[in-house]
């Protein structure tokens, strides 16, 4: 792999606080382990060859590393094999939808980025590197990144509000011969449908069967409905803030109108909690709160996905009441929709066969091989592996990476 993040600090100087030299204050490190962590950042970036003496330094660098240079210059490809390029991923940011944190701009979001290009290679054996852009924008979004893209192997956009994320990310695929994912969006929806594959197996139940009602139409929304569509839910309606999304309406934007062109073919309106009735899959990705009663209006056997954090849509204490399966994007509760448990393994799939995208087909193989994980362990309160499970990257990798030359979109 390439460069490895790694954390030079000695753990004394990780815990240990810097008084403010101008107001004498403690350090927020002396009270807060969260402070202490980052202090002076999470990762680095560390040689992976050594520069021990003279000869070294000339195959590292000059004269030698000239040869590599003139070589690539002849043989474009050859830049896969002999820079880090084929094993690197840009976690590309504009702070504007952070977390539950909205819009804290790009200096703020970098803990999050370097947290996602962290979790990159630990559980995908990735590098990944957090690149925090100083403009909103849409075409300077894309203009930079294109910019940018000679050095990478993928891009991992994060973070980035609603509608903007969709008109980014489908320009960038378009100009960029390299995987460019929205995580926010795929991720969200890969681990989704995979939780929801297990649930109706452990019901006995298909996809078929299933009505299923979406709280949010921002990214996370909308991809979860064009995945389950695709995976051949029987019928799915979304909510926004004004209620069910439906061809009627009148206020919807190109995303909300497409959105209403594939999804609700019961053709409901109103409000979220009306839809529920009857509805088989609640998936919150939105915020908010949900009534106890409508949760109680659901079908028997029903399936609460109540997935914002920190406050569920619906919390699991009432969700237990009615539903036969819960899951939430909570740590400290089971059944954790977290999308560590996708990018990393999509993306090293990807660039392992150096894919010139990701498609639809690559995000359900994705689904199904975490789905397979839980195997014959399958229960209510298990119908998603842990993010430390071992056999998750790999498996996920393996069947990215295999859906990618099935749908001739790899390279090698």
């Amino acid at each position: 792999m390439a460069a490895e993040i790694v954390n030079p600090r000695s753990d004394s100087e990780s815990r240990n606080g810097h008084q403010d030299p101008e107001s004498g204050a403690e350090p927020l490190d002396s009270f807060d382990p969260a402070f202490a962590l980052h202090r002076g950042g999470k990762m680095a970036v560390q040689a992976t060859v050594p520069i021990r003496d003279k000869d070294d330094l000339s195959l590292a660098y000059t004269p030698g590393v000239a040869k590599v240079c003139s070589a690539i210059a002849e043989q474009p490809d050859l830049v896969h094999d002999y820079t880090w390029k084929s094993q690197v991923v840009a976690v590309v940011t504009d702070g504007t939808a952070v977390l539950g944190l909205g819009d804290i701009g790009p200096e703020a979001s970098l803990p999050v980025m370097e947290g996602k290009a962290i979790l990159f290679k630990q559980f995908g054996g990735v590098d990944a590197v957090p690149l925090a852009l100083s403009c909103t924008d849409v075409d300077e979004i894309v203009e930079t990144v294109v910019r940018l893209a000679p050095s990478f192997g993928g891009v991992n956009l994060e973070d980035i509000s609603a509608p903007r994320c969709f008109e980014i990310e489908r320009r960038l695929q378009e100009r960029l011969d390299i995987p460019i994912f929205h995580d926010d969006q795929h991720g969200t929806a890969v681990v989704s449908l995979a939780a929801l594959r297990n649930a109706a197996r452990l019901s006995g139940r298909a996809l078929g069967e299933l009505r299923a009602v979406i709280s949010g139409a921002g990214a996370a929304g909308v991809a979860i409905a064009k995945m389950l569509v695709e995976a051949g839910i029987g019928d799915v309606a979304v909510a926004d803030r004004k209620g069910v999304v439906s061809r009627d309406r009148g206020d919807l934007t190109p995303i909300k109108a497409e959105l209403a062109s594939f999804t609700n073919k019961a053709g409901l309106s109103g409000t979220l909690e009306s839809a529920l009735a009857g509805a088989d899959v609640f998936i919150g990705v939105s915020g908010g709160t949900v009534a106890e009663s409508a949760v109680a209006s659901m079908a028997e056997g029903a399936f609460v996905f109540a997935m914002a954090n920190p406050n569920p849509e619906v919390h699991p204490e009432v969700a237990h009441k009615y539903a036969a399966v819960v899951a939430t994007g909570r740590s400290d509760f089971p059944n954790q929709i977290n999308n560590v448990l996708a990018f990393p393994g999509i993306f090293a799939g990807a660039l392992q066969v150096r894919a010139s995208r990701i498609t639809e087909g690559m995000k359900l193989a994705a689904a199904e091989a975490l789905a397979s994980v839980v195997g014959d362990d399958l229960a209510a309160d298990y119908v998603i592996p842990s993010p430390f499970d071992e056999r998750v990257a790999p498996t996920v990798t393996a069947a990215v990476a295999a859906a990618a030359r099935a749908e001739g979109v790899a390279r090698r």
